[in-house]
């Protein structure tokens, strides 16, 4: 299908046109049962964002996390404006991508839960330079400075410039499908 760029009016804004001439807002809103189901169908990795803003640390499990730009080296993720751990990253100047192994699926878990300390044992952590917390046991960690953030219907777009990155390469990386971690065989 090839789609077309038109003036319409927008406010001078381009909308994309489809071969049946109906444009984005054109077509009725899809359901939030079917926006969930269709997205649960695509496979993603699973990251821990940690930061430190202060006295104790915050941290979020995330599957929106991607490569944005690699000069100059940039990564982003989303963040729901209502999670408990969106001031703290905020408000860092620093903040850590954790990338979690196919058997961290427990601390993934831990922390998507609501209302508990997600850095208590059985969680084990060091500081990276700048205070974010770096998750033992990860694939990998990407170590950023805030960038950018732009709020996005009910997210929050955070996109960070790289300062430091390393991979452990005999990880397998966790990954979320379907309301459900696994991992990849190949």
């Amino acid at each position: 299908m090839k789609a077309s760029t038109r003036a319409g009016n927008n406010g001078g804004r381009d909308t994309v046109s489809r071969p049946d001439g109906t444009r984005p807002r054109d077509l009725p809103a899809v359901s939030p049962q079917t926006f969930r189901q269709t997205l649960g169908s695509h496979a993603a990795g699973v990251v821990v964002v940690t930061a430190h803003p202060g006295d104790v640390p915050v941290g979020v499990t995330a599957t929106s996390f991607t490569s944005v730009s690699l000069d100059p080296p940039l990564v982003s993720f989303y963040i729901d404006a209502r999670s408990g751990s969106w001031p703290g990253i905020r408000d860092s100047a620093t903040f850590a991508i954790n990338i979690l192994d196919e058997g961290q699926r427990d601390l993934a878990a831990r922390f998507a839960t609501r209302g508990i300390d997600r850095f208590a044992a059985p969680t084990t952590w060091y500081p990276a330079p700048g205070g974010a917390p770096l998750l033992d046991g990860t694939v990998g960690h990407v170590l950023c400075r805030r960038h950018d953030l732009l709020a996005v219907g009910d997210h929050w777009l955070v996109v960070g410039r790289v300062i430091d990155a390393a991979v452990r390469e005999e990880g397998r990386p966790l990954l979320y499908h379907r309301s459900r971690y696994g991992r990849f065989d190949a």
